[in-house]
């Protein structure tokens, strides 16, 4: 950011602004119809899912359902309670569908992961050594961040974490770790523990108790195998979307100290959101079964905006980012998966050579040789 002074970072913030504030006052019947016809789909989905489930009397009538309610729960989790839970439909008043009563489908009780995520994620995003969701303290993602012999089996050990991905970040979002430091009451601590118990009996009772006991006892076993293979399915492709907002290249190496932090701005702090995210490029249904975090830095910009707008909102991001000469990043899931995946292997051995550090990378808005780029005229877009 050397190239920008105080006063532009303020300008961007004015126009990023003004991006905001225009769809927040267009906010009406459209979106709540939308986020309402997306349940009523899910819902629709997954009943359709676990009838095929129950009544299967072949094999590929259940690998069916189990696909169906694989999709049911990537929809439930994404496009509808990571948004919901943002406060993106609060606008609506509706009891049902507000950041304050959603619960999801998944091991995390809302209150604990909207503390670790809505809080805490976006508002260190990328700030080494604040932001826990970068590498989940389990990866190393970045060169900068302290090597430990255990990353060796980081390409191992990643696998389980996708598998298993729901169950992982329940545990790690309630910051255990944060008794011993002091950070967290013993008292606090267990009242978290209890609500996570309560949430996981309900969650395993639910897909390997109740459901499949409705199959019979030839059935039972089918039952509980399908909606295994559903969570597994889920848990990837969440992992997979989550990882894929931040770890790409080149915007994971974009991290950034406490000290810059604590002395951004308004306009710094959208500019550390730009720099740090990355775009995911495909369809529609793709961007719906994202839960529109394919939008990741529009997302990151204005998490609380329905996600149904991101798309919209776009180009005029882009627009605001040609015009101060900061970087948009953007690109398809196989190449962003492949460039993470490479990085993870990279970064599991000591230094992790071949990954751009701070030294040999351009500080953003600059251009590859360093130097910063022709003014340009701002405006509001």
């Amino acid at each position: 950011m050397r190239h920008l002074s105080p006063e532009d970072l303020d300008q961007i913030a004015r126009e990023l602004d003004a991006i905001g504030d225009a769809v927040r006052a267009d906010l009406g019947t459209r979106d709540a119809t939308y986020i309402r016809r997306v349940v009523a789909t899910q819902r629709g989905l997954e009943v359709a899912g676990r009838a095929l489930v129950l009544g299967a009397r072949w094999r590929p009538a259940a690998v069916a359902g189990a696909a169906v309610l694989a999709v049911a729960k990537a929809l439930e989790n994404m496009e509808i309670g990571h948004n919901v839970m943002h406060g993106q439909y609060d606008f609506m008043n509706d009891p049902a569908i507000h950041s304050t009563t959603w619960e999801w489908d998944a091991a995390s009780t809302a209150e604990s992961w909207k503390h670790s995520h809505n809080f805490q994620h976006h508002t260190y995003t990328n700030v080494l050594g604040k932001d826990r969701d970068l590498g989940y303290s389990a990866m190393r993602v970045d060169p900068e961040q302290p090597w430990h012999p255990v990353y060796l089996l980081q390409p191992l050990y990643g696998i389980g974490m996708a598998l298993t991905f729901q169950w992982g970040i329940a545990l790690y979002d309630m910051e255990l770790d944060a008794v011993r430091d002091g950070r967290k009451t013993r008292e606090r601590a267990r009242e978290e523990i209890r609500a996570f118990v309560r949430k996981a009996a309900a969650q395993v009772a639910k897909d390997y108790v109740v459901f499949p006991a409705l199959a019979g006892r030839r059935g039972f076993r089918r039952a509980v195998a399908a909606n295994l293979a559903a969570n597994a399915a889920r848990n990837v492709w969440v992992h997979t979307i989550v990882f894929m907002g931040h770890i790409p290249e080149p915007a994971s190496t974009f991290t950034f100290t406490e000290e810059e932090f604590e002395t951004e701005s308004r306009g710094g702090w959208y500019v550390r959101q730009l720099l740090g995210s990355c775009n995911l490029e495909g369809s529609p249904l793709f961007h719906v079964m994202t839960g529109n975090l394919s939008h990741q830095i529009e997302h990151h910009l204005f998490p609380d905006i329905p996600a149904s707008r991101y798309a919209s909102m776009a180009p005029q991001v882009r627009a605001v980012c040609e015009r101060w000469g900061l970087p948009y990043h953007s690109g398809r899931l196989g190449p962003q998966y492949r460039s993470v995946g490479k990085k993870i292997l990279r970064l599991s051995f000591p230094g992790g050579g071949g990954v751009a550090a701070r030294s040999g990378q351009p500080r953003p808005g600059t251009t590859p040789d360093g130097a910063a780029p022709a003014p340009r005229e701002p405006a509001l877009a």
